[in-house]
């Protein structure tokens, strides 16, 4: 009996973690600029791919596979969002085309500043 609700509770969270991945992927076809595809592709996939795993974490227990599980959702939550922050870095350096005009634009003013100046 015990089983059957951790099995239902892993499949919930397995089926959430799909959804937010499907939400997400909604997102990078729907925003209209490479910036706000980012974040959504950040947010989206650090949250889904952590449920989906911390699914499998309630169905594997505390044994040796479940704590490498735990490893692996702690590092997801460090590396998505910096991939997706240095993916948006690196398009706003190669002038990729915003969405709008935004007033206040610190990098575009620091572009000439710096380096041997």
């Amino acid at each position: 009996m015990m089983s059957d609700a951790i099995h239902l509770i892993s499949a919930w969270f397995a089926l959430l973690g799909a959804l937010v991945i499907f939400v997400a992927m909604i997102g990078v076809v729907r925003f209209p600029d490479v910036f706000c595809r980012a974040h959504a592709l950040g947010k989206g996939m650090t949250l889904g791919i952590s449920l989906m795993l911390l699914s499998l974490w309630i169905d594997q227990g505390t044994q040796a596979a479940g704590l490498k599980i735990l490893a692996a959702i702690f590092f997801q939550f460090l590396t998505l969002p910096v991939a997706s922050h240095l993916l948006a870095l690196l398009a706003r350096q190669l002038d990729f085309p915003r969405f709008g005009p935004r007033e206040i634009d610190d990098h575009r003013a620091a572009k000439g500043a710096g380096r041997g100046s």
